[in-house]
Parts: C-alpha cells; structure tokens; sequence
C-alpha cells in the first residue's frame, strides 16, 4: 500500500510542478508584454494615450496570473499536508535547496523560498 500511495504522489506533484512551471513562464511572457508595450509607445513617439487600454488589460492579465501563482502555492501547501496526513515522507525531488520549514521561523523572519530556474 505504501507503494501505491508514493506513485500516486508522486503523480500528483508531477502535475503540480508542471503547473507551477507553467504559470512562472506566464508570468514571464506577460511581464516582458508588458514591459515591451511602453517602451514601443516610446520608440513609435505616440501620445501616452494610445494603447492604453491594452496596457490595462495585460496588467490585469498580469496580476491575474500573480493570483493564480498564489493559489498554487495554498494548493502545494496543502498538498504537502495531505502527504504528511497519508503517512508518506518528504523525498528529494531535484530543488538544489530543501523546502524551508515554515513552523521553524517566527513569522516575520521567514525567508522567501528559493527561486526555481523556468526554461
């Protein structure tokens, strides 16, 4: 059963970290959309005015794919509890760095979590 159970998992976090490398690489292309879209207004020499609303929308895109990332980082963490609940233990899946424990740091001293490299 304990078999069963890792394969399962390990499923699962497959899927998730598909997932998380999929939104990080949104968040890239949209950052560069966006970054890209005032500095061709400016190359162009067009008033601030034109393309202002599709500069609105890839901002809200934008902080759309900022709160996705965030409830995909909720879903690892309660992944990560349902992992301890079903007995499995924590294995190495190939960060450089191993998850920081969060219960190990007063709140305020929390160090963010090492950044992943997106291809």
């Amino acid at each position: 059963m304990p078999r069963i159970r890792q394969a399962v998992a390990q499923k699962v976090a497959d899927r998730l970290f598909a997932l998380e490398d999929a939104i990080d690489a949104a968040l890239t292309r949209a950052a560069e959309l966006n970054a890209s879209m005032p500095e061709a207004r400016g190359e162009a020499r067009l008033p601030a005015m034109v393309g202002q609303d599709a500069l609105d929308r890839a901002a809200e895109t934008f902080s759309a794919l900022v709160q996705a990332r965030r409830s995909v980082v909720a879903t690892h963490r309660s992944l990560d509890e349902a992992r301890t609940q079903i007995g499995l233990r924590e294995v190495s899946t190939g960060d450089m760095v191993p998850k920081p424990n969060p219960a190990a740091a007063p709140p305020l001293a929390r160090a963010p979590a090492p950044l992943r490299a997106v291809s």
